[in-house]
């Protein structure tokens, strides 16, 4: 039995369509449920999973009164049936052999805790179109190999995960104290509990990009935001990739007050010429496979999603001295869908 759990909240213009690529899968029907876990939607969300719900006994409402993604899914694991957890967002498609080959995937790698598949982004907007660009770009998300279509091996986690029921008892459920990053949080502590975590192309999902700019800095800034607390938790540093944006943007104000002080223009403008160039750069590279209109928005939005995770981050630095309790009220900051 596998249980698709979907932690949603504001979903209206995508639910349907996320939900109906669960319910096509040719995986057998009736070893297959959906619980959704609604956190009180005032959007219509509720509505449109209510009316699937009386046409495929599959699918369950869940409430989540705490708006909180981590709280919605430990919710609804405590209703789910299944040996096998897929956690999905309402911001995604998933293929028809999505839940076939995952927990294929799960049989072929026993050393594997945890399986996903690298993030493949869409969007309808020129401004979403050049987000998917920037989130498939090493200059916009580094490293991290889920970003990228043809990677298959090791990862540090996984979007969109399917993991075995028993990993929950052994590693914990989400940390409900978190409003983003809970996933990384969770992830952290599969491998110090010696679980791994496998990423195939073989598992195909889209996953709907943010369309606005405002949307895209207000995600990162979240992400950067609780960071901080994952760190404090595990007593840890976090990766190298996940603080170069905030390194940066530290050392141009650094240079720009050495530079102003000393009268020295050049060394004020130096990172910050740097790195348009290279933003420039990376939209001129893709110009014959977006178009025009795409590519010259491909700068704005590496550099707002830079910009809203190392705000976000510095912001939780100053926070965890000048104002602890800031992560008290974050959960009113957040969207519950990646």
């Amino acid at each position: 039995m596998v249980t698709v759990i979907m932690p949603v909240r504001n979903e209206q213009k995508a639910i349907r369509l996320s939900l109906s690529s669960v319910l096509a899968q040719d995986y057998p029907a009736d070893r297959l449920e959906v619980l959704v876990a609604d956190g009180m939607s005032d959007d219509g969300t509720r509505a449109i999973v209510g009316e699937i719900a009386r046409r495929d006994p599959r699918v369950r409402l869940v409430d989540n009164q705490a708006r909180i993604m981590a709280v919605g899914f430990n919710s609804a694991l405590t209703f789910a049936r299944g040996e096998v957890i897929v956690l999905l967002g309402g911001h995604s498609e998933i293929a028809v052999d999505f839940v076939r080959e995952s927990v294929a995937l799960l049989k072929e790698h026993p050393e594997a805790w945890c399986v996903g598949g690298p993030i493949s982004h869409v969007a309808h907007s020129r401004f979403g179109k050049a987000v998917a660009v920037a989130m498939s770009h090493r200059l916009g998300v580094g490293n991290a190999s889920h970003h990228f279509a043809n990677y298959e091996g090791y990862a540090e986690g996984a979007p969109f995960p399917t993991l075995w029921r028993w990993v929950f008892e052994r590693a914990g459920t989400l940390d409900e104290q978190l409003v983003r990053n809970q996933d990384d949080e969770f992830y952290y502590r599969i491998r110090q509990a010696g679980g791994k975590v496998y990423i195939s192309p073989r598992i195909r999902y889209t996953y709907f990009v943010r369309e606005r700019m405002r949307q895209l800095f207000r995600q990162y800034f979240q992400y950067g935001f609780w960071r901080i607390p994952v760190m404090k938790k595990h007593q840890r540093p976090t990766t190298l990739r996940q603080v170069i944006p905030s390194l940066f943007y530290l050392a141009c104000i650094c240079l720009l007050l050495i530079g102003v002080w000393f009268r020295q223009p050049l060394v004020a403008l130096a990172l910050p010429a740097l790195y348009g160039g290279a933003l420039v750069a990376v939209g001129l590279s893709v110009l014959p496979r977006v178009g025009l209109q795409v590519a010259c928005r491909v700068p704005l939005a590496i550099a707002t999603l830079h910009a809203g995770y190392a705000l976000g981050l510095m912001y939780g630095v100053w926070a965890s001295f000048f104002q602890p309790r800031a992560w008290d009220t974050g959960g009113q900051m957040a969207t519950i869908s990646r």
